[in-house]
């Protein structure tokens, strides 16, 4: 036994190490759960009483010499490893990388950049909302489909309350809080219970537009709409104006843009037409304007909306509308450089 405590003791002694690694390897295999100390206090049992006195001082002497040794080395290894590492000022700074705005609020820029220059301004609204100001201010019956769960998210037992399927309850509240002239566009995020595709999500962001005043009309409205688009995809791109039905715009239109994911020739994203419908408009019917307090025999006025993720998979050619959602930063970092 004490042969054996002089032998580790001379190998402690002869060990020495700048590595973190093979300064604790020596640790485990000397003080670990079967190291050769501690083999020594389970041998230690079988020592006769006479003996025991003197043979366990000098366990316990081996025992605290390993432990300041190995101590004292890793002091000098973190020693060594800090001067390695000191600061060296003539090192050139780390490259951060920049970071991106979402497409989606790009895109909300550039809207509200192009719309202030027609003197709009921007109002906002609750996401939460009751039927009046998502319905039935906005000249809805009771039993049109929208009502229905299939396409609104009701979220407590009383079917008031819901979460708005357009911010065109957010132009409701303004009528009801403005008097004419009003013009204001509606930005913010919507829910629909819809599928979730490549061109359909249940969860997007609209923009509406709103102008009330005397004289208004409709060509007004088709002129405002034209600008729009020039000024989001450039002077070169096409529009048309289809006739369509909104229940709080008489008459209504769908106004489609060319496509320029694929020039016109006809894609998926398209469905092989050419065209891509990007908003839908109209002029503000009468009963929507007295439901506000608004004489609709004074006033008239024009309304439309637009989907967020439309215009930024059209401005910049991103062909399925999923990757908004996602927060993947491969695709995010694309948009560093429209800031």
């Amino acid at each position: 036994m004490l042969d054996k405590i002089r032998g580790y003791r001379k190998e402690a002694e002869n060990f020495f190490s700048n590595s973190i690694k093979e300064i604790e390897d020596f640790r485990v295999k000397m003080l670990g759960k079967k190291g050769l100390v501690t083999q020594l206090f389970v041998d230690f049992q079988t020592i006769p009483n006479d003996q025991k006195r003197d043979v366990g001082k000098q366990i316990n002497d081996l025992k605290n010499f390993v432990y300041e040794k190995i101590n004292t080395l890793k002091s000098k290894s973190s020693q060594s490893s800090n001067q390695e590492k000191k600061f060296d000022s003539f090192l050139p700074g780390y490259p951060y990388s920049l970071g991106s705005l979402h497409p989606i609020t790009l895109v909300n820029n550039q809207l509200f950049d192009i719309f202030s220059k027609l003197g709009f301004s921007v109002a906002y609204g609750p996401e939460i909302e009751d039927d009046w100001h998502v319905f039935s201010a906005l000249n809805f019956p009771l039993n049109h489909p929208a009502r229905d769960m299939q396409d609104t998210f009701f979220i407590t037992k009383d079917p008031d309350i819901i979460l708005r399927t357009h911010t065109s309850s957010v132009q409701v509240r303004v009528m009801e809080s403005q008097k004419p002239p009003i013009r204001v566009i509606c930005p913010g995020r919507v829910f629909r219970n819809e599928a979730i595709s490549a061109r359909a999500h249940c969860i997007f962001h609209q923009v509406e537009g709103l102008y009330i005043d005397k004289n208004v009309s409709f060509a007004d409205l088709r002129q405002t709409l034209i600008f729009f688009a020039q000024e989001m995809f450039g002077k070169d791109v096409k529009t048309r104006f289809r006739p369509s039905f909104f229940p709080f715009t008489e008459p209504s239109a769908e106004m489609d843009v060319s496509c320029n994911l694929c020039g016109g020739k006809g894609c998926e994203v398209c469905k092989h037409t050419g065209w891509l419908e990007i908003l839908g408009c109209g002029m503000v019917d009468p009963s929507v304007l007295e439901y506000s307090g608004i004489d609709s025999n004074i006033y008239t006025g024009f309304a439309f909306g637009m989907g967020i993720e439309r215009m930024a998979m059209l401005k910049y050619q991103v062909r399925d509308l999923r990757y908004y959602f996602q927060n993947d930063v491969r695709f995010l970092n694309q948009f560093s450089s429209a800031l």
